[in-house]
């Protein structure tokens, strides 16, 4: 194995294949780094035939999923990971028992792209927008996290939930054409709510922030997520 006093980054990628390489490239994007050596050591699992976790959620399958993303992790701490990432905001709720299973640091991206919205917005009565997939939406993870720092979540109404998933599973999963009068219809949703920002707590929609540079009010989880990737494993970030 690689000798370095820096951590391995261990992913456990493919939840989707766009969203991992998109973090992969975060990563290298915010190190800071003047040649090869200084990047990070990354071990990528891409486990693309991962179940669907919105859909596992919603069928009552979660142990499945969970037992699946157990293996991965044991195998990335097997193979010498010091810290594990997941760029896949909805096995986010499988965290806390996934934890239990391994010896190593995950890096809970609700939890970091929750205390990065506590640190940087200083309005009262903070009112934050979650757009995700409906299986993050339904078990309430973002909702939990933002209530339990006194700030009020809202969530897109049934026609604009349904429009989100459209970007997520048709336009970006799919590699189809992505309509984004879809997004704008969405977004004025927002803005009707007067949410001071909003939380893209869906890779997918992470991708689609870099496609059409969406503004500083989209809170991008997975690129705190790489931030503190690097941290966790001794890099700097750029």
């Amino acid at each position: 194995m690689w000798i370095d006093n820096r951590k391995i980054l261990g992913v456990i990628g493919g939840m989707g294949p766009l969203a991992t390489q998109l973090y992969y490239k975060l990563i290298i994007e915010k190190t800071d780094a003047n040649c090869d050596q200084e990047h990070l050591n990354m071990i990528i699992l891409n486990h693309a035939t991962m179940p669907d976790r919105t859909k596992a959620i919603l069928e009552g399958r979660s142990e499945e999923l969970l037992n699946l993303l157990t293996k991965d992790a044991q195998m990335l701490e097997q193979n010498g990971a010091g810290v594990i990432a997941i760029p896949c905001n909805t096995s986010h709720v499988l965290m806390d028992k996934l934890q239990k299973n391994i010896n190593i640091q995950i890096i809970n991206m609700v939890e970091e792209t929750v205390n990065y919205i506590v640190n940087t917005f200083s309005e009262n009565d903070l009112r934050i927008g979650i757009l995700a997939t409906d299986g993050t939406i339904n078990t309430g993870l973002y909702q939990k996290a933002l209530e339990k720092q006194g700030i009020c979540p809202l969530v897109p109404s049934t026609e604009s939930q349904k429009l989100v998933m459209k970007l997520i599973y048709e336009g970006v999963k799919n590699g189809g054409e992505i309509d984004i009068s879809d997004f704008l219809m969405v977004q004025e949703e927002l803005f009707e709510k007067k949410c001071h920002g909003a939380i893209l707590a869906c890779t997918e929609l992470s991708c689609l922030r870099e496609m059409y540079k969406l503004p500083p009010y989209y809170i991008d989880a997975m690129v705190i997520l790489a931030e503190k990737s690097i941290l966790a494993c001794g890099g700097k970030i750029k």
